[in-house]
């Protein structure tokens, strides 16, 4: 990936949801892919899945409401929203049974549409996934407590606070352009106050709701999981694969959570290998 495609990642299209602005983007052409990004980060921590499937598939891509290039205005951005967005999203471009990759809260959203929307997909793939109980930082509850009083930072003292933040997901040390590109979103006034806002509504009610049912999703499924990951224990990812009516799971070495930016390749191989499978997912690898 280049420096100039880090500069230049830009969603060209956009969607209306109840009057604030969801930014899209496709590309490619062939079955079609959605995929999900989590929290803090945005559709373009995605780019290397995006462009390594768009060569077979189109890819549909987006900015979850409050991050990235979507409204960053106040309001409700949580969990108990996003499932929403993506249902309108599928709605909107007129999909189906779409295959849907979900990371981090994009696996929370992409649960919740399919248990609460009704939305199904063709295959799911969900990948270092907010999915289980229990989640969210002390960091989180902290923020959750004093949202105002974080928000009200001094700009310099926020964004040095959000760049070791995003690092502390990663087992590696991020690019510079990388973290830049990513922290980038959540600078300037509304950037920031968008920050805490999303941190601050974050709820394990959203995935308590909707785990019990873990069990009626039988589309064939892929858990994948940075073994690093220090935000979400690679045991998680164990769990949920079990949970699921018809999933298998795979782990990574040596990557943490932020795994779609220290192994793009590797994710992008094992994605490219479930979606080629004609038989349905039942042996569990790696399972407990």
């Amino acid at each position: 990936m280049t420096q100039s495609m880090v500069e230049g990642w830009r969603l060209s299209q956009s969607m209306d949801l109840d009057g604030r602005r969801i930014a899209y983007d496709v590309m490619g052409a062939g079955p079609p892919v959605v995929m999900v990004h989590g929290t803090p980060w945005s559709s373009f921590n995605l780019r290397h899945l995006i462009h390594g499937l768009a060569g077979q598939y189109q890819v549909f891509y987006f900015d979850l409401l409050g991050y990235g290039q979507s409204d960053k205005r106040s309001g409700d951005v949580s969990l108990g929203v996003q499932n929403r967005v993506l249902s309108a999203l599928l709605n909107h471009w007129g999909l189906s049974e779409p295959v849907v990759i979900g990371h981090d809260f994009g696996g929370a959203t992409a649960l919740r549409a399919r248990l609460l929307d009704g939305h199904r997909y063709s295959r799911l793939v969900l990948i270092d996934a907010v999915a289980m109980s229990p989640w969210g930082s002390d960091f989180f509850r902290h923020v959750g407590a004093h949202e105002a009083a974080f928000a009200g930072l001094p700009p310099a003292m926020h964004e040095a606070m959000c760049r070791r933040y995003i690092q502390t997901a990663a087992h590696l040390p991020l690019a510079d352009a990388v973290l830049d590109a990513t922290v980038r979103p959540w600078c300037g006034t509304e950037g920031q106050a968008a920050f805490y806002r999303q941190m601050a509504q974050a709820d394990s009610a959203y995935t308590d709701a909707v785990e019990p049912h873990y069990g009626r999703i039988d589309e064939p499924s892929l858990v994948l999981w940075g073994e690093a990951d220090t935000w979400i224990p690679v045991e998680q990812g164990r769990r949920l694969a079990s949970a699921l009516g018809n999933a298998r799971f795979h782990g990574i070495a040596d990557v943490g959570h932020l795994i779609i930016e220290e192994a793009p390749g590797a994710l992008l191989g094992e994605i490219l290998r479930f979606l080629a499978q004609d038989v349905a997912v039942s042996d569990k690898e790696n399972a407990p």
